[in-house]
């Protein structure tokens, strides 16, 4: 649902009516995973996906329904062996969407539009919805924000929205969207509660060190793949908006020194193309240390082997030196900028999701790799 956030924050602000269908389970080989959506207004104008195009006409029918009704309600779609032409995924795979109406007089829809505009305008928060347990609680918000606090509820006992809360705040920290199980305890509904939790962050950040051709081309693979995305280089004359103008960021600083200072998470990508011994071993050294979710670093394999000495000798361990992505990139025989780029977000995406980097043709790895979020539960 917040992967939609900045046309439903649009929508309220014009007052519209309108339901949110959103994937709250998945199984097989379904092609979008929990918190993806679809949106549709009284007027029937649709924004979104939550099967690729597989089931979309009966959710679409789902959502109308929601809207003229009032009513909640959660459905399961998967692929039919008896009627090739039923509604369903013919990929073999199952979702369960949860379609919630979004009305003018819903008691919840302040509590939607706060999350959607903290969402649209990049504010780190978490939006936590019952999706299997009593009727009356389902799809209920409880908004939750980067402090704890949470604003709405799940329609239960205020214990269960402390819980809930309190939980959902872990999964923001970690900026992931999954579901959740509370059970019959910690409900104090008597019974256990399926929860899924979207989590809105700021976009993660990719530094690019080294103001090159190839760092142009990078730049707009990383903005593509969504990453704010930084251009550092200690040559002023190289480092400049008119060669990267589509970088959210220029800095003219040394490369290891910029790195010190600036503020990386566990999803910040570190690509190091400078392939000069004076900028990478400082830079490197450094960045192996740091808890981030990828490092790769450009250069030939006799450059990889005589930096991975110079690391050595600065007391960086085989350890550390075995989570460098060196050569940088994905073997795609790549030769422009453009290629190389390419060959570099695919070994980022790779590395993220678990994937192996090879042919899908005559592999037997899944096309659609598990969520990277795994199930909680508390009792």
């Amino acid at each position: 649902m917040l992967d939609i956030a900045e046309e439903l924050h649009r929508w309220v602000g014009q007052g519209r009516a309108f339901a949110v269908a959103t994937v709250v389970a998945v199984g097989g080989s379904a092609p979008r995973q929990p918190g993806a959506a679809l949106a549709v207004d009284s007027d029937g104008t649709a924004v979104g996906s939550v099967s690729g195009g597989c089931v979309e006409g009966a959710v679409y029918e789902l959502c109308r329904q929601a809207i003229e009704d009032g009513t909640t309600v959660r459905e399961r779609f998967g692929y039919s062996d008896d009627d090739a032409f039923a509604v369903g995924l013919t990929c073999g795979g199952v979702i369960d969407i949860l379609v919630t109406p979004v009305r003018a007089d819903d008691p919840a829809r302040p509590v939607f539009a706060a999350a959607f505009a903290a969402a649209a305008g990049g504010t780190a928060a978490a939006v936590a919805r019952v999706t299997e347990g009593p009727e009356s609680l389902l799809g209920r918000p409880l908004l939750v924000h980067s402090d704890g606090a949470y604003d709405g509820g799940l329609g239960g006992h205020p214990e269960l929205d402390r819980t809930a809360a309190a939980e959902a705040r872990a999964m923001l920290d970690a900026g992931g969207t999954g579901t959740l199980t509370i059970g019959a305890e910690g409900s104090r509904c008597g019974q256990p509660l399926t929860l899924l939790v979207e989590s809105s962050v700021p976009p993660p950040r990719m530094i690019v060190f080294g103001a090159i051709d190839f760092a142009a081309a990078l730049v707009r693979a990383g903005r593509f793949l969504g990453y704010r995305v930084t251009v550092c280089d200690a040559r002023p004359v190289f480092a400049t908006a008119a060669r990267f103008p589509e970088a959210d960021e220029i800095v003219v600083d040394w490369p290891h020194r910029y790195l010190a200072t600036t503020e990386v998470d566990a999803r910040t990508v570190l690509c190091v193309l400078t392939h000069d011994a004076k900028f990478d071993v400082p830079l490197l050294e450094l960045a192996l240390r740091l808890p981030v979710a990828y490092v790769g670093a450009m250069g030939s394999r006799r450059t990889h082997l005589e930096r991975n000495e110079r690391l050595r000798e600065a007391g960086v361990t085989e350890r550390q030196l075995a989570a460098l992505h060196s050569p940088i990139g994905l073997d795609l025989g790549a030769r422009t900028p453009e290629e190389t780029a390419l060959s570099i977000v695919a070994e980022i995406v790779a590395d993220r999701r678990g994937g192996s980097g090879l042919p899908l043709k005559g592999a037997h790895t899944p096309i659609h790799h598990e969520s990277a979020t795994p199930l909680a539960s508390v009792a």
